[in-house]
């Protein structure tokens, strides 16, 4: 069984930054297209960034554009999320997930992403 862990959140005040990791450890069988979701309290998932199984290609939220990146790491499913200029709305908590049928090379919607983690809280303080 294939488990994704993230690592990397915490408090930090508004204009730095943070930088997300997330591992899969088990049987992975091949790459996934890998992305990041957030939820704030009282307030529904919504997409963040996604990459394909190859690197290739991103998509980003239009609130995070240009101040978040994404990116795959040297195992074979690891991604990255570095977050800069952070603000007090990025306060959430953001999931890491794995779209392991790879049908979509950039999916946005949550409900195309299979295996998810666990969650790591990301706090900005004014």
């Amino acid at each position: 069984q294939v488990h994704l862990v993230e690592s990397g959140g915490g408090l930090v005040q508004a204009g730095g930054s943070l930088r997300l990791s997330c591992a899969a450890s088990g049987r992975t069988q091949s790459t996934y297209v890998m992305g990041w979701f957030r939820q704030a309290p009282g307030k529904v998932r919504e997409f963040v960034a996604t990459i394909s199984w190859g690197g290739g290609s991103t998509l980003y939220a239009d609130s995070v554009k240009g101040r978040f990146a994404i990116s795959r790491g040297n195992g074979e499913n690891t991604v990255y999320l570095q977050m800069n200029s952070l603000k007090e709305e990025d306060t959430a908590v953001y999931y890491c997930a794995a779209d392991t049928s790879g049908v979509v090379p950039t999916p946005v919607d949550h409900y195309e992403y299979d295996l998810w983690g666990q969650g790591t809280q990301v706090t900005v303080s004014s």
